[in-house]
């Protein structure tokens, strides 16, 4: 996949320790997520509806355990 486009950020909750995640989320059918401390690494990829879910997951502390 060619995220040659991709627009990178982070939140500003970000961690300073580095301990961060960035998002692009400037592509019409898709969100990509990458550490931060590793941009050349591995990227997970959403289909757009996907990403809206994970992120409402994360918000009601689905992810909590």
């Amino acid at each position: 996949m060619d995220l040659t486009g991709a627009r990178w950020r982070k939140s500003s909750h970000s961690s300073a320790q580095g301990q961060c995640v960035e998002v692009a989320t400037n592509f019409p059918e898709f969100s990509a997520i990458r550490d931060s401390k590793d941009p050349q690494g591995h990227v997970l990829v959403l289909a757009e509806a996907r990403f809206a879910d994970f992120i409402h997951s994360l918000r009601s502390g689905g992810f909590d355990g």
